[in-house]
């Protein structure tokens, strides 16, 4: 396991830039998306905390939520729908892994709970991997499209 893990950490900056480059790319998709109500991202340009994200961080990382119009039932329906994008609870792999928090990591929480965490009934969270960045947004797009 350690000459695993010693191995895995020699890509780690190289497989970090792919995450982040993916992520941007997907959070400037969803941000100007018609179904989409918001778009998370502390690189985005309508993030309110842009500007100290950039002084804080080199890169805004490789996760992304962002609310589907439609509430918590479009946002089923989104994660019914995606094909390449690999459903789960977790976050973080070199796959795409979406996840619908309301029903899943936070489902045990009351509605009050939930918001209060800023967490919507149509959010959904994507850790961004490192595939083609075109067959990432393609997923997306078809997803909430279809």
């Amino acid at each position: 396991n350690a000459w695993l893990f010693s191995k895995s950490l020699q890509t780690l900056p190289v497989r970090m830039e792919r995450h982040c480059d993916n992520a941007e790319a997907s959070a400037g998709f969803l941000g100007d998306h018609p179904n989409v109500n918001f778009a998370k991202y502390p690189f985005h340009k309508n993030h309110p905390q842009q500007e100290l994200a950039r002084r804080q961080m080199k890169r805004g990382g490789g996760v992304v939520c962002f609310e589907i119009s439609g509430g918590y039932e479009a946002a089923k329906t989104f994660i019914d729908r995606v094909e390449m994008l690999s459903r789960s609870a977790n976050l973080g792999d070199t796959r795409t892994i979406v996840t619908h928090p309301a029903s899943t990591t936070h489902s045990k929480l009351t509605d009050e709970e939930r918001q209060a965490v800023g967490i919507t009934p149509g959010m959904i969270r994507i850790a961004v991997g490192l595939e083609s960045t075109e067959d990432i947004i393609g997923d997306v797009k078809q997803a909430l499209e279809s």
